[in-house]
């Protein structure tokens, strides 16, 4: 029969697909988050959130099995629980003081950052580039403004007629470009241009004198003005801000946005630290957890089996096989133990072999001795009478009834000794009946008490409602040959206590008997022999008496025991199974 216990699920190749899986989402969607968080300055969306935490959320369900299939073997007191629970007490030190360093620095650290944005006002920047931005722009204005008053417009227009050519003017300095639209058929039209080719426009930006409102990327780097100079003419007057003015500008306000989102991470700084925490550096914690509960089965699961198999072996079940596994670390323990155990069923088996011959030599010459002693006097009886016959034959009534009740005596006990040993010897098939212990040993003690006066039965503390699993004929062999030697040991004079327990071994409940008396007690030497067949202290014993108990009580599932101090007493034990519920 061999043993086996399961492993836990998952097993470590299912842990190490949930790791990398969580290693892939994390490439996926890292830019993700942190693009919202160092960017947008929000924490991670519902999307982010589900994913990240699906694997974490895995884990802990796996924990969660992982140490209520633990608890279950702690409470059970599974074999080799107590080494498990050491094996991952050692790796729970060694995972904190892995990463206790690494929580440490890195809660300093993000601690030292938060610190560091504290120190610097960043409002305060950003309100004074603003600022700078606005006080540039001003004064270009009024510059422009300066240059529209000192110059004449029509004088610096690019002359020609509509239709004409047109001639570039040469533009005073700061007056980028000058450019002139004509009303035509209904629509704009662009009649004549001069200065620099990046500020021309296709329309008019308004129709009103004066400066429109900027339009980006229309206006660029420039500042315009609109004057009309004639009925149906509209002329753009453009102020060169500079290539890098307007990009300086969405600059500063770029990084206006930046310093928002820095204020914001600032005050969900721990709230994200919990978050990173938990994505990136709780699930390996959670792995090696369960990692170390798994492998702490695996390596405990054989020694386990093991302790159970040798276990079994000491009861004497030596069919128990234990399983071996690919790749198991005590395989060739297991393998040597295996090969031991069926090496140990070889020898039993050759040893049961060799001692029930020796039994049975040893019966057979006790039996022949016994044999031998009662054939002796019958010998003699016959020959007596025989002699009689051929010598005297007229006095041969004087030893005839001498001579024959010798031989009759002595061919009873014969006749006796032979039905034991044919008990002794034959199979014996154990009857399964229901013996109700106040009904039968009330009516077996009876007879002794009446035939023993001197003696006291003390039967107080048998149960009288306890039911057994045997027959009564059975029953009453087992129980006079134990009355009968307890009354023998005291010589007729003193106390038998009977008394009743019930008893669970191995799962199963018994009716443990137990018959005391206050004789003599049996010595060392002959405890030793109390239950080898033909030993006996009595002088008309047959010693097959206790041998017959103890095989009617293990051929129907029980045991019997004794414990004896010489001049002490003697108390035999007999263990019977019950009902069920072991009462009425």
């Amino acid at each position: 029969m061999k043993t086996r216990l399961q492993y836990f699920i998952p097993n470590i190749k299912g842990l190490v697909f949930a790791y990398v899986l969580l290693c892939a989402l994390t490439v996926l969607f890292t830019r993700s988050f942190f693009w919202e968080t160092l960017y947008e300055g929000r924490v991670p969306g519902t999307l982010s959130l589900i994913v990240f935490f699906t694997v974490p959320a895995a884990l802990l369900v796996f924990l969660g099995i992982a140490v209520a299939s633990l608890l279950a073997d702690l409470a059970a007191r599974r074999p080799g629980i107590k080494f498990r629970m050491r094996l991952i007490a050692y790796f729970a030190v060694i995972v904190v003081f892995a990463a206790a360093p690494l929580t440490i620095v890195t809660s300093i650290s993000i601690g030292e950052l938060v610190r560091f944005w504290h120190s610097f006002d960043a409002n305060a920047a950003r309100d004074a580039s603003r600022a700078f931005a606005v006080e540039s722009f001003s004064f270009h204005i009024s510059r422009f403004e300066n240059l529209l008053r000192e110059i004449d417009l029509d004088a610096i227009a690019p002359l020609g007629d509509e239709g004409g050519p047109v001639e570039p003017a040469r533009l005073p300095a700061g007056i980028a470009a000058v450019q002139d639209f004509v009303l035509d058929g209904g629509g704009w039209r662009d009649l004549a241009f001069a200065g620099d080719e990046t500020g021309r426009l296709a329309l008019p930006p308004s129709l009103t004198p004066g400066f429109p409102a900027r339009e980006l990327p229309r206006d660029a780097g420039f500042i315009r003005y609109v004057s009309m100079p004639s009925q149906g003419r509209v002329r753009l007057v453009s102020y060169g801000l500079g290539a890098e003015f307007d990009s300086g500008v969405a600059a500063i306000e770029l990084q206006a946005e930046r310093f928002d989102v820095v204020g914001v991470l600032r005050d969900n700084v721990r709230i994200l630290e919990i978050f990173y925490y938990a994505v990136f550096f709780f699930p390996p914690l959670l792995m090696t957890i369960i990692i170390a509960i798994s492998f702490t089965r695996r390596v405990a699961t054989p020694i386990a089996e093991l302790t159970e198999a040798t276990r079994r072996v000491a009861e004497g079940d030596f069919s128990v096989q234990v399983f071996t596994r690919r790749g198991d670390e005590l395989g060739l323990l297991v393998n040597s133990f295996n090969a031991m155990v069926q090496d140990l069923e070889k020898s039993r088996a050759a040893l049961v072999k060799a001692e029930k011959i020796s039994i049975w030599q040893n019966m057979a010459q006790q039996l022949a001795h016994e044999i031998k002693n009662p054939l002796t006097p019958i010998k003699l009886s016959a020959e007596r009478v025989l002699r009689r016959w051929r010598n005297e034959p007229e006095r041969l009534g004087e030893i005839v009834e001498d001579s024959m009740l010798a031989i009759v005596q002595e061919t009873e006990g014969l006749s006796t000794l032979l039905n034991e040993f044919r008990t002794l010897a034959r199979p014996m098939e154990p009857s399964v009946s229901r013996i109700k212990f106040g009904m039968a040993m009330p009516e077996l003690i009876s007879a002794y008490q009446s035939s023993h006066p001197q003696i006291v039965f003390d039967v107080t503390r048998a149960a009288e409602d306890i039911v057994i699993k045997i027959d009564k004929s059975r029953f009453h062999q087992i129980f006079t040959n134990l009355i009968l030697n307890a009354i023998d040991a005291m010589d007729a004079t003193g106390s038998i206590e009977i008394r009743t327990d019930i008893v669970t071994k191995k799962g199963l409940r018994f009716c443990r008997i137990s018959v005391k008396d206050s004789g003599g007690g049996i010595s060392r030497q002959d405890a030793a022999l109390v239950f080898t067949p033909y030993f006996t202290t009595k002088e008309s014993g047959t010693g097959l008496g206790l041998p017959i108990v103890e095989r009617i009580v293990n051929d129907h599932g029980g045991s019997i025991w004794f414990n004896s101090d010489d001049g002490a007493g003697t108390v035999f034990f007999v263990d019977l199974p019950v009902e069920e519920n072991g009462r009425e």
